[in-house]
């Protein structure tokens, strides 16, 4: 990740985001700052985003393990803090005829389901630990940008329910205009039954906060310089202490690190991502683009838009990043997405931007999140790569990583396009070049 200007892995700085100003602080002492001297374990894991934190949780209370967690920065100064709050899935790019012809209808189903299956657990963690997940609207809404979009949204459908019974809905630019809102990138637009809008840094805190409760340590600004093999297990070193642990979970996502781990490392591109937030909208501005959805929606575009209004009425807008993280190119950045937004909503032109912030995507050449253990290390498991979809697979993740680690799932229990190591980028030091010639490609596709 070395193209990336260096601020983009500066932990000492506040994301800036919104959810940052609006989220309750961390309870004291869940985050037990950073390691100190030397510490051992039975299971130790590296990352505290919203994968490692319900490893932690589930490894702590469904298992009865000592866990111990390790973050680089603040728990979850990454993606699990600072995304979109989509509760969404599926975490792929790959489209769902992709799937099926790379891994089968049996497996894509049960991918599927898994997928289902995440978006259900991210609700039961907000019951069963008391989570205050800020939850809005009902499903997902995909919105043709242009009208020739809108049939591919009606043989998605079709697919979606026919072959995997998932509750979809179309709607016509007139029916979305009456019922949920209207612009000049609205065409009709596809429901889907499932998922919902959230607070992502409250969920990550809630998540840290029960892990605590039920026994895991959590180390924040505790980066992991190196890692080395020590007898049958594993010593972690930080700056300020060194962690013994029979056993790891690599659940860095977009900044794992080749000195941490050369074959993770060499197989992910991460993706910038920013998003934008405006001040609170009133009702006549609402009414001027007939908004009245809390529904989270994104758009057809390959470089898409994904928006959604917040419960005090802010207008959440995000889109794909620049190339190289350097504080102007994110500024100039926002500048074009306020413009954009001003150009999707006319009557919201003029609305003051209060927010911007940018973070990760983790992609791979596989196009599919990664997870299983380490072909030649049976200590060491992974899971990670959402390709902007980890709200609700990463929590998921993080439980399968805790029961296969307990020895109470195995591999045959991860569904196949997920299951281990993706290839690794061929010369992947050109990796910067690839991710700009695959946006140049999805630019003029999106004309």
């Amino acid at each position: 990740m070395s193209w990336y200007h260096e601020s983009m892995f500066d932990r000492s700085r506040p994301v800036g985001s919104f959810w940052e100003s609006e989220a309750p602080p961390l309870a004291a002492g869940v985050d037990l700052g950073a390691l100190a001297g030397d510490a051992q374990c039975d299971v130790a894991i590296i990352g505290g985003g919203y994968t490692g934190l319900s490893a932690a949780l589930h490894l702590a209370r469904d298992h009865g393990i000592d866990v111990c967690l390790l973050e680089a920065g603040p728990l979850a100064w990454g993606a699990s803090g600072r995304n979109g709050g989509f509760c969404t899935f599926t975490p792929t790019g790959l489209s769902i005829d992709a799937l099926t012809r790379r891994y089968g209808l049996d497996e894509t189903r049960r991918f599927m389901r898994s997928q289902m299956d995440a978006v259900d657990l991210v609700r039961e963690l907000g019951a069963t630990e008391g989570i205050d997940l800020a939850a809005q609207g009902e499903g997902t809404l995909e919105v043709a940008h242009a009208a020739s979009r809108y049939d591919d949204l009606v043989q998605e459908a079709a697919i979606l329910s026919g072959k995997f019974g998932l509750p979809t809905r179309l709607l016509t630019r007139e029916e979305m205009a009456e019922t949920h809102y209207d612009s000049t990138e609205q065409f009709g637009a596809l429901h889907l039954g499932v998922g919902f809008g959230l607070q992502p840094l409250r969920f990550a805190r809630g998540l840290a906060a029960a892990a605590a409760r039920h026994g895991a340590r959590l180390h924040g600004h505790s980066n992991v310089v190196r890692r080395e093999r020590d007898g049958a297990g594993h010593l972690l070193h930080c700056q300020g202490g060194t962690l013994r642990a029979k056993r790891i979970i690599i659940a860095t996502n977009g900044f794992t690190e080749e000195a941490l781990d050369r074959r993770l490392g060499k197989a992910i591109v991460p993706v910038v991502s920013n998003i934008i937030v405006t001040r609170p909208l009133s009702e006549s501005e609402l009414a001027a683009q007939k908004w009245q959805t809390e529904t989270p929606c994104a758009n057809t575009r390959a470089l898409l838009f994904y928006y959604r209004l917040l419960p005090d009425r802010r207008f959440l807008f995000g889109a794909r990043g620049d190339t190289t993280g350097r504080p102007e190119d994110g500024a100039r950045m926002s500048r074009w997405m306020a413009k954009r937004l001003g150009e999707v909503f006319p009557a919201w032109a003029e609305v003051p931007i209060t927010h911007t912030w940018r973070g990760f995507v983790c992609m791979n050449m596989r196009q599919t999140p990664t997870i299983g253990r380490m072909p030649d290390d049976p200590t060491t498991w992974f899971g990670l790569g959402y390709h902007g979809d980890g709200v609700s697979a990463a929590p998921w993740t993080g439980r399968l990583l805790a029961a296969l680690v307990s020895g109470n799932a195995t591999n045959d229990d991860i569904p196949l396009p997920l299951r281990g190591l993706p290839p690794r980028i061929p010369l992947s030091f050109l990796r910067r070049w690839y991710l700009l010639g695959a946006l140049g490609y999805y630019r003029l596709s999106d004309t």
